[in-house]
């Protein structure tokens, strides 16, 4: 499938990353789905991701967050080599795993356990960015400014 979005691109001002991003995921839409993952969405600003990577050691596994990406990677050791195999069912191959992430998204915490990597993800929106009700004061109104220049003029 082809998403073409120059007619949006043509109308809009500041979106191009946006539109960079929902093209980059179609083309990868149909490229490899290796690991299998999921995304929850655990609270208003909270989410998990979960990739089922049986058969990686924490140690063939690397995540690296970086602005507004999270990239998480297996390398396999060719241990099992000489491994004299009937049936080869369980993917041992290397893989590349990209997710885009808003402004303000955070790795919280990774865990491995049972062959599922879960990676938890915080939004963390600086006080300055976040909306303040400002308050609204009461009491007398306030007095009309005279304009000096004409009583000047006057005397």
């Amino acid at each position: 499938m082809r998403l073409d979005l120059t007619p949006y691109r043509r109308s809009t001002i500041g979106f191009d990353r946006l539109f960079d991003m929902l093209e980059s995921n179609a083309r990868a839409a149909t490229a490899e789905n290796y690991p299998p993952f999921n995304l929850e969405r655990l609270a208003e600003d909270r989410y998990r991701i979960t990739l089922a990577v049986a058969g990686f050691s924490r140690d063939e596994i690397e995540i690296t967050a970086q602005q507004n990406l999270l990239l998480v990677s297996g390398k396999k050791d060719d241990k099992a080599g000489n491994a004299n195999f009937l049936h080869v069912g369980i993917a041992n191959r290397s893989f590349e795993r990209r997710f885009e992430l808003a402004d303000f998204v955070f790795v919280e915490d990774a865990r491995l356990n049972d062959g599922l990597l879960v990676i938890d993800l915080v939004r963390e929106v600086p006080e300055a960015m976040k909306p303040k009700t400002i308050a609204i004061k009461t009491g007398a109104p306030l007095s009309a400014v005279e304009d000096k220049t004409d009583v000047a003029e006057a005397a």
